[in-house]
Order: C-alpha cells, then sequence, then structure tokens
C-alpha cells in the first residue's frame, strides 16, 4: 500500500436500492447506475459491488444490475409493515470488509440516508476514504457533511428528456433557417442582426442545453485565497480541487458551469485572484504577485548580458595577442 498511487485506489460499492428508489425520481424500471460507475472507475478499481434490497418488490432492476456486476442480497422483510434489514446488513458487511481487506481503500455507500453516518465515521476513523451516492434531494445534509466525497444519481428519464428536447428544438430552427429565415433575410437583414446579437448573448450567459451560467462559487475563492496565503511554493491544481472537496464534499465545478476544473482556476485568474504558471509539463499555481517562475527569466537575461559583455574581452584578449613579445624584439 506504501507505493500505491491515486489512479490504484481499490473501490467497495454498497448500495442500499431501495434508497435510492423510493420517492426519489428514480424507478426499477429507469435506474442507470453506469455513469456513477464511470466516475468510480476513474478513481480506481471497483472489486466489490454488492446491492442490498427485498428483490421481489424490484424485479426489473435485478437484470440491469446483473449487467454492471452487481451482486444481490436479497433482504426479505422482517417486520409485519415490511420493513427489512438491509440497512444493517449492509453495515455489517462493510465493517467486516474492511477489517478484513486492508487493500481495499475506499468505500462506497450508495444511499441517502442519514443512519448511514456512524459508519462514514468509522471507515474513515480506520484510515477509509468515504464517498456517498444518492439523488440531491432524496440526500440528507448530515450524511453528505460525513462522506469524503458525494457523487449525485441523475434520474435516466431526465437526461434522455433533455436530449431529446435540444434535438427537436436543433430541429425546428434548422427548419426555420431554411424556410422563412431566409425570406426575412433577404427584406429585413437588420432584424436579423439583431436576432442573432440576442442570440449570441444568450449563449455567452447560459452555455448549450441549458447548463448553468459560469458563476465562481465562493468556497473555491475562499480556498484558493487561504492556500496562496499560507503557500510557500508553487502549488499543485490537484490540491486545491481536494481542498475543496474537503469543505464540501459535493463539490462538482459542473453544478456552477463550468466543464472542467482548470476552467473554474482560468475564471478564477481573470478574476485576480491567482496566476498558472507552468514547469515543464505540469502546471501549477502561484499568487496573482509572486515571482515564481520569474527567476529562471532573469537567469536567461543575465546569461544574455553576460555573453555580451563577453565579447569586448574577448577582443581585448585578441588584441594583446597581436601585440610583439618584447624578448622576442631584444634577440
Amino acid at each position: 500500500m506504501a507505493g500505491r498511487t491515486d489512479e490504484q485506489h481499490r473501490i467497495a460499492l454498497f448500495i442500499d436500492f431501495e434508497n435510492l428508489v423510493t420517492n426519489t425520481g428514480i424507478s426499477a424500471n429507469n435506474f442507470d447506475l453506469q455513469p456513477a460507475l464511470d466516475q468510480l472507475l476513474e478513481q480506481g478499481k471497483v472489486v466489490f459491488r454488492r446491492a442490498y434490497c427485498n428483490w421481489s418488490r424490484f424485479e426489473d432492476a435485478k437484470q440491469r444490475l446483473h449487467d454492471v456486476g452487481v451482486e444481490l442480497v436479497d433482504v426479505p422483510p422482517s417486520t409485519r409493515a415490511g420493513k427489512n434489514s438491509a440497512d444493517m446488513r449492509l453495515v455489517i458487511d462493510a465493517l467486516e470488509l474492511c477489517y478484513a481487506r486492508e487493500q481495499i481503500d475506499t468505500f462506497v455507500i450508495a444511499s441517502g440516508d442519514s443512519d448511514f453516518c456512524p459508519l462514514a465515521y468509522k471507515l474513515r476513523e480506520n484510515g477509509r476514504t468515504v464517498i456517498g451516492l444518492a439523488v440531491r434531494e432524496a440526500s440528507s445534509q448530515m450524511f453528505v457533511r460525513a462522506c469524503d466525497q458525494f457523487i449525485y444519481l441523475k434520474p435516466k428519464q431526465h437526461r434522455g428528456e433533455s436530449s431529446h428536447k435540444d434535438k427537436d428544438h436543433g430541429g425546428r430552427g434548422s427548419k426555420s433557417d431554411e424556410g422563412k429565415g431566409g425570406k426575412r433575410g433577404d427584406k429585413k437583414g437588420h432584424e436579423g442582426k439583431g436576432h442573432d446579437a440576442k442570440g449570441s448573448g444568450k449563449e455567452a450567459g447560459e452555455s448549450k442545453g441549458g447548463k448553468p451560467k459560469a458563476e465562481v462559487p465562493a468556497v473555491a475563492r475562499e480556498v484558493v485565497q487561504s492556500l496562496l496565503r499560507r503557500a510557500t511554493g508553487p502549488l499543485n491544481p490537484s490540491l486545491i480541487k481536494e481542498t475543496i472537496v474537503r469543505k464540501e464534499p459535493d463539490f462538482d465545478e459542473r453544478d456552477h458551469g463550468f466543464s472542467t476544473f482548470a476552467r473554474l482556476l482560468e475564471a478564477l485568474e481573470q478574476e485576480g485572484l491567482l496566476r498558472r504558471i507552468q514547469q515543464g509539463r505540469q502546471g501549477y499555481i502561484v499568487g496573482p504577485d509572486s515571482d515564481f517562475g520569474a527567476p529562471a527569466r532573469e537567469a536567461k537575461g543575465a546569461k544574455g548580458r553576460h555573453a555580451k559583455a563577453a565579447a569586448p574581452v574577448e577582443e581585448e584578449e585578441e588584441e594583446l595577442e597581436s601585440y610583439p613579445d618584447p624578448e622576442d624584439e631584444g634577440l
């Protein structure tokens, strides 16, 4: 474990399935685990996948979970009201795996229930990273804060409807441009220009597909300013991202309109809060008034000045060598 890198995390996934599909907008029919799995696979190998539920109630989801390699643990109801002990089974198995498999360093708890807070605390106490996974509207903020990171699930139908609407809208727009748009352009070209200006302004404020307008979150400013105040050298951008996630486990730059974290840093640079520099192939972050990176330029300039100053010396040496030797004249 000493030589483990970030790309070698071993991840265990525990799913409280009933919690994910009860009053969350996700049903057994449209439950799609693959997008969340893709995010986890970017962090390491998901070597353990297990879902707990009374599966007689959710037959439609069984095959879909089998397809992504999830082991199904059937937990029949233990009370007359139909309540099962899936959460208890999940906690016991997670703790057992924590103590028996030291190579597994990351535990993913797919549930928004605050009852899993003690489990998250215990896992972190034992040096494990805890990632929560649930629907935003059905997630307890207590559980979100108990995790090191939190990933939000989105109903599959929302993504499908959104893309479908975009396609329909795009189709109508292209048809309009081909048909009526040409006539309007011939008659009133200036109106067309005004319409284009409005459209471009809307695109500037709002990205394609109705995504949120890019706006730097306050937590990013606070973390950057705090880290730069204490920094004694250039900062790695990943350190900034990790610090933000520690403060807000459910932080995702895409929720603020930035496609990547680099775009968020670029916006902070435009605000004058930081400066990005390049050292070799790695980019770093320094303060806006920092002189990090300047010594290399000064050294280069000094070298150039030294080369210019050295030229006359060489000429003088050549001139001195051209004088005859007094001893030769005496002979």
